[in-house]
């Protein structure tokens, strides 16, 4: 494999894990609906109990994305997670906030109260999609940075990137365009929790109301995601000329990325089609349980599309907006050929451990979760 070839392999991993955690905000998703979707402290506790068979894959993919992103595009990771740290900071508190939560709402001691802890869940499933969503949409809005290389060999602090200004990220919720897709993720998120609960929650009132939810929050997702995908697709974007590496504004950047690669446009369209129909076929059918999955690979194949029109083709998947030729792209922020190749060898290990997660996850979930199992097995 050449070493242009490794940039654009790792590309496509990081694009997967990105796509797998969008589809694992499910947890977030349904958490935001605890006390719209569960009426009762028992029907809490159900919502509650099935969210947190998953949590933990939720965690371990947003730890692993930025793990696979620092190792292999270590630019990014210095730039973005050490200057936009406030934005990044917001979103790893509120998902430690979350895991806080499931293991010590109904402990021996617990002063605050199992409610407390339950709105604390609400507060992650809230902040969690939202922020991850804006920070996704500066991939193709741009971020306030300046790139520096020259600072590595000379003067008393080598600091390469550095923020432009003094809001460290949170400058990133200012742009209308990046909330507009932090709502389509965090309205995405309830619709997937939704489907979820329906799925995996044996109680007929909780399936009944969490139907109503998907589609109060379809008709809001389908708005922004289109708005922001129509704006994106429409909109000048950041081009990498091949042979220099300066970068320029291109009109139509990323239409014209999907175009070039057809494949793109064929995975984008199959991801709709597929989100659409388990939301449709969810609302349609009052005995269709099964929703969560032709939405959730929907999800994740659309995502995957959009991320790899980002970063492919040429394109700076990282734009600054404080100087244009600091963008990043795969080519100039990625580690050496070498450790590319060798983390590339322990790539191939990555089938059995989605193996393994396949099986873990069909082994959970079994049997369906009832009001029986939650006062006899041992239970947040």
């Amino acid at each position: 494999m050449t070493y242009e070839i490794l940039q654009h392999y790792w590309w496509f991993l990081v694009s997967l894990l990105g796509a797998l955690l969008v589809f694992l905000l499910f947890v977030q998703g349904a958490n935001s609906m605890v006390f719209s979707i569960g009426r009762t402290e028992e029907e809490r506790r159900l919502l509650v109990n099935s969210t947190g068979r998953k949590w933990e894959f939720t965690f371990t993919t947003l730890v692993t994305f930025g793990g696979a992103f620092f190792a292999s595009f270590p630019l990014f990771y210095s730039t973005s997670f050490g200057g936009a740290y406030w934005l990044w900071m917001i979103i790893l508190f509120s998902f430690v906030l979350q895991a806080v939560s499931y293991e010590f709402q109904n402990k021996l001691g617990n002063l605050l109260g199992a409610r407390t802890f339950q709105w604390f869940l609400v507060l992650n499933g809230l902040l969690g999609p939202l922020l991850i969503g804006g920070a996704v949409a500066t991939f193709f809005n741009g971020s306030n940075f300046i790139i520096q290389k020259d600072n590595l060999t000379g003067g008393i602090h080598p600091i390469i990137s550095s923020w432009a200004n003094a809001s460290h990220g949170l400058d990133a919720l200012l742009d209308p365009w990046n909330l507009m897709l932090g709502f389509a993720v965090f309205f995405l998120a309830r619709i997937l929790g939704t489907l979820y609960i329906v799925n995996n929650v044996d109680n007929d009132a909780i399936r009944k109301r969490s139907r109503r939810q998907v589609l109060v929050n379809a008709v809001p997702f389908v708005v922004c995601f289109v708005a922001f995908l129509a704006r994106t697709l429409l909109k000048d974007g950041y081009a990498v000329e091949p042979a220099t590496g300066i970068i320029f504004m291109e009109p139509l950047k990323y239409l014209n990325n999907l175009l070039d690669m057809w494949y793109l446009p064929a995975l984008l369209l199959a991801g709709i089609i597929l989100v659409l129909f388990g939301i449709i076929k969810t609302i349609d059918s009052k005995t269709y349980i099964y929703g969560i999955w032709p939405t959730g690979i929907g999800t994740v194949l659309t995502v995957l599309a959009l991320l790899l029109c980002a970063g492919w083709n040429n394109t700076a998947y990282y734009p600054s907006n404080a100087d244009l030729q600091s963008s990043l792209t795969i080519a100039n922020s990625c580690s050496s050929e070498f450790t590319l190749q060798t983390m590339s060898v322990v790539s191939l290990l990555i089938p059995f451990v989605l193996a393994y997660i396949a099986y873990a996850w069909h082994s959970i979930d079994k049997k369906k979760i009832d009001a029986e199992e939650i006062q006899k097995d041992e239970a947040y």
